[in-house]
């Protein structure tokens, strides 16, 4: 249980973790978390993957929560790393550094195996319901940018730019579920700025 404990106590950073492309952008600290993000990843994730199962689809949903609920728990040891830093340190550096903070936070833990293969699939987006997170990860970012913009914040247009051509590697209906959702966005956003 110690080991358990150790992790939970860990994690909790996550809680307090900015998501630092907000502060670049001049936003107040407090803007959102990466904690804050992870539940907005499930919540869009799990609404994401019960659409499909309505529409006959087979996924695995409870892979899907638990992906989207651990997609950045490397970001409790290695922060928040902005787009920018990938392109001073590069995107394999990045990816090995998350990769090994994930292995070491998992690492003591019983069930660790399990957690260290949801990531490297979500990583490799090799399922259709690691791809779904992957989406949900990007629709999360693009519903917090509208919210923001809604509040009157400015200089967010950056972001939008994923919106326009997404490749998230879906097909069939998952894809158009989430070009649908992809358009609503866009549509919400050209009546607020």
């Amino acid at each position: 249980m110690s080991n358990l404990l150790t992790t939970l106590v860990e994690l909790q950073r996550l809680k307090r973790v900015e998501r630092s492309g907000w502060s670049l952008r001049g936003l107040p600290n407090g803007t959102e978390s990466v904690g804050a993000h992870s539940f907005g990843v499930a919540v869009t994730a799990m609404l994401l993957a019960d659409v499909l199962v309505n529409k006959g689809i087979e996924i695995d949903v409870e892979k899907v929560i638990k992906t989207s609920l651990l997609h950045d728990w490397a970001e409790a040891r290695v922060g928040d790393m902005p787009k920018t830093a990938t392109e001073y340190f590069g995107a394999e550096v990045r990816r090995q550094a998350e990769t090994t903070a994930f292995a070491d936070i998992t690492g003591p833990l019983q069930l660790g195996s399990i957690y260290r293969e949801l990531y490297a699939s979500y990583e490799h987006r090799d399922s259709l319901e690691a791809r779904i997170v992957k989406a949900a990860d990007v629709l999360d970012l693009l519903v917090q940018v509208l919210a923001l913009e809604r509040a009157g914040a400015r200089g967010l247009e950056e972001f939008w730019s994923v919106a326009k051509n997404p490749n998230f590697q879906l097909e069939g209906i998952a894809k158009d579920i989430v070009d649908e959702l992809l358009d609503a966005l866009l549509k919400a956003r050209g009546e607020v700025v």
